[in-house]
């Protein structure tokens, strides 16, 4: 299948936007929303093993309690103290800086230039994993919507702009964040979210349009 085929496109956006959500607080409308039978499938349109590492994360969603998950997502992103995973591209990128360092600058710049506004209702920083994966999202869909109508240098454009975006932010951090997330949780659905994360982006990182 060709790397720009819009349906591809999509479902990989449909993937980067629902694994945003999982970062978020946990909750019943993870599954009344069947959230992961949405990420199967689109998992299944380009990648029959990212399709059932989505299996296994709604698996393990559904095997934890309520509770038990609510307080691994505190410990894990929230802390306050000795917080596992802090879900913030500054913290692996700046050498232990202050957040809103100069990776947080940098990455606001790449919104910027896209026209990407983060929601007003969004109260956490702009460089958390949950962001920069709906950006992720924001991008793909600009490849889908190029690839089907033939635009060429919009799509040139768009994946330029997504290859940069994961080499020097998202791209740069997940592996180590996600090293910690394993480490650190102690409910095997952040664990297979951490995996989920990791590879996806990855191969994101990895994908290239013919010449």
């Amino acid at each position: 299948m060709h790397p720009a085929d819009p349906k591809q496109c999509a479902a990989r956006a449909d993937l980067a936007r629902l694994l945003a959500a999982c970062y978020y607080e946990p909750g019943p409308e993870f599954a009344e929303e069947r959230v992961f039978d949405a990420m199967r499938a689109a998992a299944t349109t380009f990648d029959p093993d990212l399709a059932a590492a989505a299996g296994r994360l709604g698996a393990a969603f559904a095997g934890e309690r309520p509770d038990d998950l609510l307080v691994d997502y505190t410990r894990l992103f929230l802390g306050p103290a000795d917080t596992r995973a802090k879900p913030y591209g500054s913290v692996w990128l700046d050498d232990d800086a202050p957040l809103m360092g100069d990776s947080t600058m940098a990455v606001l710049q790449h919104y910027e230039d896209a026209g990407f506004e983060v929601d007003d209702g969004f109260r956490d920083l702009p460089d958390h994993v949950a962001v920069e994966l709906k950006f992720l999202h924001v991008l793909l869909l600009r490849l889908a919507e190029a690839a089907a109508r033939g635009d060429e240098a919009t799509l040139r454009g768009a994946d330029t702009m997504r290859r940069r975006f994961l080499a020097e932010h998202l791209g740069a951090w997940v592996g180590p964040f996600a090293t910690a997330l394993r480490g650190g949780a102690e409910s095997a659905f952040y664990r297979e979210l951490a995996s989920l994360t990791e590879r996806f982006v990855a191969m994101e990182a990895a994908r290239r349009l013919p010449a």
